[in-house]
């Protein structure tokens, strides 16, 4: 019964954000909005990964800029930028399967410090990558979204909603199924799962190459609505600032959490715009803040107050 009112409520809110452009909602609600579900996926992902399979990767820019620049540079060879989101989601997660190679040889602190140093090496990559001839001249300078200018603003809205959705449902679904069991099993005690007979690789593998398509998919929404693609933005250790953000202050390894964390994380980017030389110390200090007043975060606060007070009223 639970499950239903959940879906009816997500279908409920779902029609409503969809129809916010065509009644006419202010520009800056959208502007919002898109940030926040852009936002959300990228957390939704990390917290698959970090909070449900006990994967600490440090690398979501690497799939957010692969995503951003394979849709942008399909627009310069006249492919449709709702292709290149599709390729950008795709670019990612064979990039992930790629790295996972080496990466996945690695435990604890050395994996995350391995997935750390891979968007500072795709940004030194694409700083120095200059493709011979034709428009395309590559470096450090970037590239315009060909095209930018004909995409209808409700577009981009639509997408980023889409993308978030997709997000959401499939986090929902994971959880609920065989697999999501197995990467809890993973989370708790890697060795005791295998040691039950779940392929542990593979379900790691799985969740890292989901992950890192809608990453990547976010990422090339994120940047078609930018127009504007750089290797210093597109792997800026800031993507992972974000998704911390979101996922710790809205509680790791819950349902929710990264959903109420991404509301504060994008009014926080808003209110430090004219903070942008501080902006990452008052992050880090936010960040520090919540893990030591609430590790469980905001969601995981309102858990434990809630079964405080059962408690309470029952006795």
């Amino acid at each position: 019964m639970r499950s239903y009112v959940l879906l009816i409520l997500l279908v409920a809110v779902a029609v409503v954000l969809t129809l916010l452009p065509v009644v006419g909602a202010p520009q800056t609600w959208l502007l919002y909005l898109f940030y926040f579900y852009v936002f959300l996926a990228a957390a939704n992902m990390w917290n698959l990964l970090a909070g449900f399979s006990g994967l600490l990767a440090l690398c979501p820019a690497a799939f957010i800029g692969l995503g951003g620049y394979s849709m942008t540079i399909l627009t310069w060879l006249g492919i449709p930028y709702y292709v290149g989101i599709v390729v950008g989601g795709a670019v990612a997660a064979v990039f992930a399967m790629v790295i996972s190679v080496s990466v996945f040889r690695m435990r604890g602190v050395y994996f995350a410090i391995g997935t750390l140093v891979v968007p500072a090496i795709l940004r030194l990559v694409f700083l120095r990558w200059k493709p011979v001839g034709g428009d395309l001249e590559g470096g450090g300078a970037g590239y315009m979204v060909k095209g930018v200018r004909a995409i209808p603003p409700e577009a981009t809205y639509w997408l980023a909603l889409g993308i978030g959705l997709v997000s959401v449902i499939l986090v929902l679904s994971i959880l609920r199924s065989k697999f999501g069991l197995g990467l809890a099993a993973i989370r708790d005690n890697d060795v005791s799962a295998a040691s039950s007979g779940i392929n542990v690789f593979r379900l790691k593998l799985s969740s890292f190459i989901i992950a890192a398509c809608v990453t990547g998919a976010a990422g090339a929404i994120f940047y078609m609505n930018q127009g504007y693609i750089e290797p210093n933005n597109a792997f800026d250790i800031n993507w992972l600032m974000i998704v911390l953000l979101a996922t710790v202050i809205g509680g790791k390894g819950l349902e929710w959490g990264p959903l109420a964390g991404t509301v504060i994380v994008v009014a926080l980017r808003f209110q430090m715009a004219r903070y942008v030389g501080i902006s990452s110390l008052i992050q880090g200090l936010i960040l520090v803040v919540i893990m030591l007043v609430a590790p469980q975060g905001i969601m995981g606060l309102a858990r434990d107050l809630r079964k405080a007070a059962s408690v309470r009223l029952s006795s």
